[in-house]
């Protein structure tokens, strides 16, 4: 079992920035392929980002590419997103995700999940 705990989230206005991390307990990340995702009220949930357990090229949703920036530091057992210039269609549900031996392509299965947390950006 992998536990995820999200952190990082809060309101602010648009074109700032935040960045969340999820720290894993259960077991090491390093076989663990990374995801973000958010749902926003009255919406399905939507891919962000996700990182490979191999460490190699990440993937990004067209609507945050250039804007948002996944990473992870395995020692820490922690995922990270950092995120720039927000717009205030970011605001949603933010979750991230464990996918065993996951490439990171948005159509991964993800087998844990975190708790969420909120981000608003204010117009």
């Amino acid at each position: 079992q992998v536990q995820l705990v999200e952190s990082g989230g809060g309101l602010v206005q648009a074109g700032g920035s935040l960045r969340h991390s999820c720290a894993a307990s259960g077991r090491m990340l390093y076989n663990y392929g990374m995801g973000w995702f958010r749902q926003a009220p009255g919406k399905e949930r939507e891919f962000v980002a996700a990182t490979s357990y191999t460490g190699g090229l990440p993937y990004y949703a067209d609507s945050v590419k250039g804007r948002f920036t996944i990473s992870r530091d395995n020692a820490k057992n922690t995922v990270y997103l950092q995120m720039n210039n927000l717009k205030p269609e970011d605001t949603a549900v933010y979750f991230c995700a464990a996918d065993f031996l996951g490439g990171g392509q948005p159509f991964r299965q993800y087998d844990y999940w975190g708790q969420g947390t909120q981000v608003t950006v204010s117009s």
